[in-house]
């Protein structure tokens, strides 16, 4: 572990810190998507969690949807109450996080005022997040992802 790079250092932490029933695993080959993610792991693409970003009314919002899913825009917007949402770009991700784009964990932010956690994600016994590289990922309970990110539940999928 001394040998991952900072970022995943800093999700190990919190996940250390917080007594999380978790492992950080590295694959080689990385898991910049969530379809490859899911062929490297071997688990349901619905278990991948997306940790996407998007500004709110001004404010950085954090939202974790399954990784057969897209998030809903206007759903986020009323989950929040917000009158304008659009999706972050690449120098707000790494502000609003402290991760690069294709590596955003939830956990821990620096300026996200707020997560929301897609209610499909309840319905795994674990779930894989990533945790900080494109190489590493995380599993652990949706319970405990819900509390570690400081998640909202709602449905803020795009139907269908």
């Amino acid at each position: 572990m001394a040998d991952w790079p900072e970022p995943v250092q800093r999700v190990s932490a919190v996940l250390r810190a917080a007594a999380v029933d978790a492992r950080v695993e590295e694959f080689g080959e990385g898991t910049p998507t969530a379809r490859g993610a899911a062929e490297a792991i071997g688990c349901e693409l619905a278990q991948i969690v997306k940790s996407l970003v998007f500004v709110c009314d001004g404010a950085y919002v954090l939202a974790l949807v399954p990784g057969d899913c897209r998030a809903d825009e206007a759903a986020i917007a009323a989950a929040i109450g917000a009158q304008q949402v659009r999706i972050a770009g690449p120098d707000e991700v790494m502000h609003a996080t402290g991760f690069e784009p294709g590596a955003v964990a939830p956990f821990p932010q620096r300026a996200v005022t707020r997560a929301l956690l897609e209610r499909g994600l309840l319905r795994h016994s674990v779930v894989w997040i990533g945790a900080g590289s494109t190489s590493h990922m995380a599993e652990l309970s949706p319970a405990e992802l819900q509390r570690l990110a400081g998640a909202v539940v709602g449905d803020i999928v795009a139907p269908g």
